[in-house]
Order: C-alpha cells, then sequence, then structure tokens
C-alpha cells in the first residue's frame, strides 16, 4: 500500500487570517502552523518566478521532519517557452534552490495551460529531459546562466529519487486519449487528477509510483467546497489508488477558505493522522 499525504495548495491567503490562522500570529509563522496540521502542501511561488535559494532552505527549516512539499515547476519552461527549447530554463529552475529542500522535496508538478494542445514528439522530448535523481538534477543546475549566478545552490545532501506530475487543460486533445497516457507511462510520469468543475480533463489512471491530485472545486473553480458526499467518494478513489502508488492530495479551492477544512476532513476520511485546524 502506498503513502497518503493530503494537504493544501499554497498557504499565504489574506483571508484565511483569523479565520483558519489564529487572530495575532504572524504572517511568517503561517507555514509552520499549517504544517503541523498537514503532511504535505503545494508550492506554487515557483511557478511564477525563480525563488531564492533561502528562501527554499527556510521553508525547509519551518516544517518538521516527513514533511514533504509538492514544487510547481517555472511557468517559463511550460507557459512562456511551450515545452520548447527548454534546457536553460530547466537549469536554472534546479539552480534556483530546490534541491535545497533535502528530504523534503517531493512530486514536482508540470502544469500546461489551457491553449497547449498535445504533441507526441514535443512532450515526448520534454518529459525525457526531465531528472530522475537529485543528482541528475544538480548535473542539471550546473548548466545554469548569468541569470540566476549570484544565488544559486548546487548540492545535495544525498541521492534522491525525484518523481514528477503533468497537469494538462486543453480539453479537446487530452481528454480521452490513451495515446498520452501510455506516453506518461513510457516516461514513468504521473498524471494529475484534477477535479476542475468539469473545465479541465479529467484523469482515473496510475500512470507512475505517484498519484497527484488536485481538487480545484467541487462545482464551482477555486471557490466552491466539497460536501461529505463528495468528500467520501474522493476518500475511495484514494484508497483504490494507493493499491499502487503513493497519494499525494491537494485542496486548492482557497477563495473562500474551503481548502484548510476541506483538506482536514479528508484526511480525517483517509485516517491520515494530522491535528483538526
Amino acid at each position: 500500500m502506498g503513502t497518503v499525504r493530503v494537504g493544501i495548495s499554497g498557504w499565504r491567503y489574506r483571508p484565511w487570517r483569523g479565520e483558519f490562522y489564529p487572530p495575532g500570529l504572524v504572517q511568517r509563522r503561517e507555514l509552520e502552523y499549517a504544517a503541523q496540521r498537514f503532511s504535505t502542501i503545494e508550492l506554487n511561488g515557483s511557478f511564477y518566478s525563480l525563488q531564492r535559494p533561502e528562501s527554499y532552505r527556510q521553508w525547509a527549516e519551518q516544517t518538521p521532519e516527513g514533511f514533504v512539499f509538492g514544487v510547481k515547476g517555472s511557468r517559463f519552461i511550460t507557459h512562456l517557452k511551450s515545452l520548447g527549447d527548454v534546457d536553460q530554463g530547466l537549469a536554472n529552475f534546479w539552480a534556483s534552490g530546490v534541491l535545497a529542500l533535502g528530504p523534503r522535496l517531493g512530486p514536482v508538478l508540470w502544469q500546461l495551460p489551457a491553449r497547449h494542445r498535445y504533441d507526441r514528439e514535443q512532450l515526448r522530448d520534454f518529459l525525457s529531459r526531465l531528472p530522475r535523481t537529485t543528482a541528475a538534477a544538480l548535473d542539471v543546475a550546473r548548466g545554469h546562466d548569468d541569470r540566476v549566478a549570484d544565488r544559486t545552490w548546487l548540492q545535495i545532501d544525498a541521492d534522491r529519487p525525484l518523481e514528477h506530475v503533468l497537469e494538462v487543460r486543453h480539453h479537446d486533445s487530452f481528454a480521452g486519449n490513451l495515446e498520452f497516457l501510455e506516453l506518461l507511462r513510457e516516461q514513468r510520469v504521473g498524471v494529475v487528477v484534477a477535479d476542475s468543475a468539469g473545465l479541465w480533463p479529467f484523469f482515473d489512471a496510475v500512470t507512475s509510483p505517484v498519484v497527484y491530485v488536485r481538487l480545484h472545486g467541487d462545482s464551482e473553480l477555486y471557490v466552491s467546497g466539497y460536501s461529505d458526499e463528495a468528500l467520501q467518494t474522493w476518500a475511495g478513489r484514494v484508497e483504490r489508488w494507493r493499491e499502487e502508488a503513493d497519494v499525494y492530495v491537494y485542496l486548492d479551492n482557497d477563495v473562500k477558505v474551503r481548502a484548510p477544512y476541506d483538506a482536514a476532513r479528508l484526511a480525517g476520511l483517509l485516517g491520515v493522522d494530522v491535528p483538526p485546524p
């Protein structure tokens, strides 16, 4: 049976202050507070811009032993470069400090924009370039350019496996595409199970040792919460997936402070041992 982790997507949200976070809790302690309640959190800042090594080190220090981050890959690679000519972008991403997370580095999420159509050869080429160990990632990082020359992290504490997952959003070219799923199995990359109120493709497949689930909202994207019945359905799916893989579930319905409470309820249904928020 695989390991199950349930957590939240991001942790810095103004509406959560005084609601999920206790009144008076200083912002710099929000991650520490959330990490005491969940065994994983999805790190989103790495998607929008290259973070600094000192940030990754601080995040690792603020979380307990055994905690794991899901890390979102750079949109420069997925959205701006559209998976083409990505070697320099990958080198800068890995050099920027991701490896400073050490044992807290979990799956790396690569999210394609809704305009990105399925292209077998392009996708295979990109996936084949992803490092599958931290030592391989360090080798890639050494090819960084001057954009990160003064803020790099070029060391690892141990050589560990790296898992990658892919979230796709172009409905017509990905939904029901069995060739796409076979390509992911060939490349040992997980397909993201995204609950998006029907907006993006939905997959129920295990294509790697990791199943990565993003719950964006049951009926309204990023806003709606999950009923007891809906969470029971998701718990049943997770129990089935864990027979083949480790499962990471992130609640991303953050707008109305639903995510931390829904995550805690789902964790309870699955018997994941976390204190209640």
